[in-house]
């Protein structure tokens, strides 16, 4: 765990520009705290004790405002900027290097116990703040959603998607190499 507090808090210096040092980005980050928890509630989750896991990532909400289920999959280095008003829901799937800005939702619009319900969001995704990202639907990697835009559909790779409902505005040709 200290090694993943200590990964994350260096991924966090990298992209938040307010860091100053390791020690600000570890002990002021309510993503990192909130990834903590998660982890904890995450294991918990994995190993069938579900209601243990509940409380733990309601008591991460009440602490961060961040409210990430249990069930939900995170890859390595999120970043959660601000954080607060973040929903992340069970059947999500959120890949490397992915930014979050506050008031996010990886959401889902119904579906079945046991089916797929949420987003998946593949690596070094960006989503600004206050999107909407909605249903079992696919943001391929290096796409950037706007601040506010509902996502109701696929996003493919490399893709720039704003507006209500999210329209592609800016596609990068597919010899570019994303890199950050």
């Amino acid at each position: 765990m200290l090694k993943f507090i200590i990964d994350q808090g260096k991924a966090i210096l990298e992209k938040d520009p307010a860091a100053k040092n390791l020690a600000e980005a570890i002990f002021t980050s309510p993503g990192l705290k909130a990834l903590v928890y998660h982890r904890i509630s995450h294991r918990l989750y994995l190993k069938g004790k579900l209601f243990r896991a509940r409380m733990i990532s309601q008591h991460a909400r009440k602490v961060t405002g961040i409210e990430i289920h249990p069930g939900a999959s995170i890859g390595k280095n999120l970043f959660i900027d601000h954080g607060m008003g973040i929903v992340i829901g069970e059947t999500a799937e959120i890949g490397d290097n992915v930014t979050l800005f506050h008031g996010v939702t990886l959401g889902g619009i119904g579906g079945e116990k046991g089916e797929k319900r949420h987003p998946t969001v593949k690596d070094y995704v960006m989503i600004g703040a206050g999107a909407k990202i909605l249903g079992p639907i696919t943001l391929g990697e290096g796409a950037k959603v706007g601040a506010n835009a509902v996502v109701l559909e696929d996003i493919p790779a490399r893709t720039t998607a704003v507006g209500v409902p999210a329209r592609i505005i800016y596609k990068k040709l597919k010899a570019y190499i994303y890199a950050i």
